[in-house]
């Protein structure tokens, strides 16, 4: 074979590296800079993946142009499937959580319990639980006047409250299921022996360090970048203290009120207990009675703890304490559920499209060729997914595509496994840190946190977006730290 042959060969064989890059820089320029709409721009970027690749799945055979277009809408579909229902109830749940009072109900008791002195906390705690089944934009809206109410009756502290709702509730947002960017993330990686319920208890462990070491950071900010309070979009200062002072016989009683959230996670948690014990527990098998009594009551816990079923269990909480509490009829509860339903609906879309896209990213070969570039130069598998997580975040602000894809190209990567030398929710919880770095201003969140607290861009950039950048980068520290401690393979 003469040298222009072997050139030829050597160019071919990392020819997915090009189709993965321009398929980056058309999402990139498509969302960031044309400012076209997320679903579209990333089923175009999955069908694009499919013209540009060689050698597709070919089941059946068929003309290689359609078979681009025709894989990538059976990737769609199969993403949407695995997670398009469990988005849309907690959709539902976050709607009745708000509109009932639950949610109020959790953040004053949070506040009763820890005392006005340790306010911050109180809503750190308030949003990172109000986050798994809320999107943050909304947690954000439903917290920020309590902050803001804070702060006009202490007279200080104001950037402190905002950050501290900031840090709990961006951190489940990327770590903790049923939110879209981590439950496709546990689905893509579930081939690797990656279980959803592992996944939720990880980032609920997980996001706790990093958490309360950021409010050590926020209250440095909060000295350091002096803020007044001003008048924002919404509640004026002048109603400021009716949103706090509302009769705590009008909500919802506390326990009721987690309920729609704690119980669909400890349904999801026993299913993954069980499998571990049947798999690496004798002892716990032994105790329920032998091999035979275990399945049995595998059975029925697999079923309580299928996602599907905890969500709807869930789900069916949240509606009768709306009811409870409203005292609405069929009808009305019918048509309270149109508002999130339509929220979700675009959310699945935008979602399975990034899902399908990251599966034609795996089918174009790219992850073979990475995988021979990390192993030469011996790249960390851990490190490497926080470094594509982040790298998209930057370029294009969405946390959820950023997310996505990341997981989509790490599958393609890793393959069966095989290669990896820990457990594969350390990738899970590097991708989801990944996603957190560095929110500016062609973030979505950058602008809602930014406007709603009365900050100019300056003042955000001080504030929110140093806040993503230590976290993320703590995050990683402690997945990195963990994986080299307990590899658990």
């Amino acid at each position: 074979m003469n040298s222009v042959t072997v050139a030829a060969t050597e160019s071919l064989s990392y020819w997915p590296l090009a189709v993965l890059g321009i398929s980056m820089a058309f999402i990139i320029i498509g969302i960031a800079v044309l400012r076209i709409h997320p679903f579209l721009v990333l089923s175009l970027a999955a069908i694009l993946v499919g013209l540009m690749s060689t050698g597709l799945p070919d089941v059946p055979p068929m003309n290689p142009l359609v078979q681009a277009v025709e894989l990538s809408m059976s990737e769609f579909g199969r993403s949407a499937g695995s997670i398009a229902f469990v988005i849309l109830l907690a959709a539902i749940i976050g709607m009745c959580m708000l509109e009932s009072g639950a949610a109020d109900k959790i953040v004053r008791r949070s506040i009763a319990l820890l005392g006005e002195k340790r306010a911050p906390m109180a809503l750190l705690g308030s949003g990172f639980f109000l986050s798994i089944p809320v999107f943050f934009d909304t947690v954000f809206f439903l917290l920020i006047p309590l902050a803001r109410a804070l702060a006009l009756r202490t007279g200080r502290n104001y950037i402190l409250y905002v950050l501290a709702i900031c840090t709990g509730g961006v951190i489940t947002h990327v770590l903790v299921a049923p939110t879209p960017g981590p439950l496709l993330v546990a689905e893509t990686l579930r081939p690797l022996g990656l279980d959803l319920g592992t996944s939720m208890v990880a980032g609920i462990v997980c996001g706790l360090i990093p958490a309360i070491t950021m409010l050590y950071l926020a209250r440095w900010l909060d000295i350091r970048v002096p803020v007044p309070l001003r008048e924002t979009p919404g509640a004026p200062l002048s109603e400021l203290q009716a949103i706090v002072d509302k009769k705590d016989d009008e909500l919802p009683p506390f326990l009721l009120s987690v309920m729609p959230v704690l119980l669909p996670v400890l349904m999801i948690a026993a299913a993954s207990f069980m499998g571990l014990a049947q798999n690496s527990l004798p002892g716990v098998v032994s105790a329920l009675g032998g091999v035979n009594a275990f399945d049995s009551i595998k059975l029925y816990v697999d079923f309580i703890g299928n996602k599907n079923v905890a969500m709807l269990t869930g789900t069916a909480i949240a509606i009768y304490i709306l009811v409870r509490q409203k005292k609405l009829g069929l009808h009305q509860v019918s048509d309270a559920m149109g508002p999130p339903l339509e929220t979700a609906g675009v959310i699945i879309l935008i979602t399975a499209a990034g899902g399908a896209f990251g599966a034609m990213i795996r089918h174009s070969g790219v992850g073979e060729v990475i995988k021979d570039l990390a192993d030469g130069y011996g790249v960390n598998y851990v490190l490497l997914a926080w470094l594509v997580a982040a790298v998209i975040r930057v370029a294009q602000g969405s946390g959820t595509v950023a997310m996505i894809t990341a997981a989509g190209l790490m599958m393609a990567i890793l393959g069966d496994g095989q290669s990896l030398a820990v457990h594969p929710v350390y990738v899970f919880l590097a991708i989801g840190f990944g996603a957190l770095f560095c929110s500016w201003m062609n973030d979505s969140g950058f602008w809602v946190v930014g406007k709603l607290s009365g900050f100019t861009e300056a003042e955000t950039l001080r504030t929110w977006t140093v806040l993503t950048i230590f976290v993320s980068v703590v995050g990683l520290v402690q997945v990195l730290l963990l994986s080299w401690l307990l590899p658990f393979r």
